[in-house]
C-alpha cells in the first residue's frame, strides 16, 4: 500500500518540479531577496530588477548545465 502512495507523491511532485536542484535555487534566491533587499536599502525601484536578475542568473545557470548533460 505504501509503494502506490510514495509512487503517486513522485508523479504530483514531477508534474510541478521538472529540476529539483533549479526549483531549490529558486526558492532560496526569492528567500534571500525577500531578507536581504528591504536591508540594503536600494529602494522599493530596483527590488524588482534586483529579483529578476537573479532569476535569470538561475535560469541561464540551469540551461548550460542542462546542455553540458545532453551532449
Amino acid at each position: 500500500m505504501a509503494n502506490w502512495v510514495r509512487s503517486i507523491g513522485r508523479e504530483l511532485l514531477g508534474l510541478f518540479v521538472d529540476d529539483g536542484s533549479y526549483a531549490a535555487a529558486i526558492l532560496v534566491w526569492v528567500g534571500l531577496a525577500v531578507v536581504a533587499l528591504p536591508r540594503l536599502g536600494l529602494g522599493a525601484r530596483w527590488d524588482g530588477p534586483v529579483l529578476f536578475a537573479g532569476l535569470a542568473a538561475i535560469l541561464i545557470q540551469s540551461v548550460l548545465r542542462f546542455a553540458r548533460r545532453s551532449r
